[in-house]
């Protein structure tokens, strides 16, 4: 008998559909499952099979998504908000916050506040780069090419912080990558802001050597979450720190580069850069 994988994907369509039109009760394994009509325990896997996370972690998303909404639009207290969202209280929506954020609903509604970053525009072997940092260190690095459109991506992630167009000592020594021996990369500082999973997957990516590649499923290994291959790939699409953070060196296992946020071109000159770096080495 010929297993229909359509038939899980209608389900699970019709679970994310009742997930967000049900999200401010809260509702639980056995009841998402009950409405699509299987068990908790097939729901539990097809889930993460196709959506790369379980029914409770969308839950979470979905929820953290609607407390950032009202966080941004409204000057909610954090007990209003929590109270829209469908939680019991002010510390579910810290708990939640600190786990899917990576910071609290605190530092969230204040949107960098009292945070001071600079940043400035400069070319590399690939393209035109842009270059953010805090006094912790780089907080973002993009590959642009429209300054103004990637300039909003940083006033968006930090909205209430001060952006001052200057270069300084963490910026450059962070660019001497493109033009010296990058042989002690713990040397650039990182200023980080992302949930523990997507935190462990960019550590991961940074002991992939140069000149050599991985994939999305060696990053799970690495990460002893063999099964989150599709999460890997979603917390690697949205890396904020082009090249220092190489997701640029992860293939799919077929020896595909597969895609890359800023472009499938670069990522493969990029690769081929490398090579070569490490070849003139021998």
């Amino acid at each position: 008998m010929r297993y229909d994988q359509s038939a899980d994907f209608e389900r699970i369509q019709k679970a994310i559909y009742f997930i967000k039109e049900n999200f401010k009760r809260q509702p639980d394994l056995e009841e998402i499952a009950k409405h699509i009509h299987v068990s908790p325990f097939h729901l539990q896997r097809t889930f993460t099979e196709w959506a790369g996370v379980s029914p409770k972690k969308f839950l979470q998303y979905v929820t953290v998504e609607h407390a950032k909404n009202i966080l941004e639009q409204r000057q909610a207290t954090l007990f209003d908000t929590a109270f829209e969202a469908g939680l019991s209280g002010t510390s579910r929506l810290h708990d939640l916050f600190i786990k899917i954020e990576g910071m609290t609903p605190g530092e969230f509604k204040n949107g960098g506040e009292s945070l001071l970053i600079n940043y400035s525009y400069a070319a590399s072997p690939f393209g035109n780069l842009l270059i953010a940092s805090t006094s912790k260190g780089i907080c973002h690095l993009s590959f642009t090419e429209n300054k103004d459109a990637s300039l909003v991506e940083i006033k968006n992630k930090f909205f209430n912080a001060t952006l001052n167009n200057q270069i300084d000592s963490i910026q450059q020594n962070a660019l001497n990558i493109f033009s010296s021996d990058w042989s002690k990369p713990d040397e650039i500082k990182l200023h980080l802001k992302g949930t523990p999973f997507q935190l462990k997957v960019w550590q991961a990516l940074l002991s992939i050597p140069m000149g050599r590649l991985s994939t999305y499923a060696k990053i799970a290994n690495d990460i002893l979450n063999p099964k989150a291959s599709r999460a890997v790939g979603s917390a690697i699409g949205i890396n904020p720190i082009a090249y220092l953070i190489p997701c640029h060196r992860v293939i799919l296992s077929t020896g595909d580069s597969g895609q890359y946020m800023w472009g499938r071109e670069r990522k493969l000159a990029m690769i081929g850069w490398e090579a070569a770096k490490v070849h003139e080495k021998i």
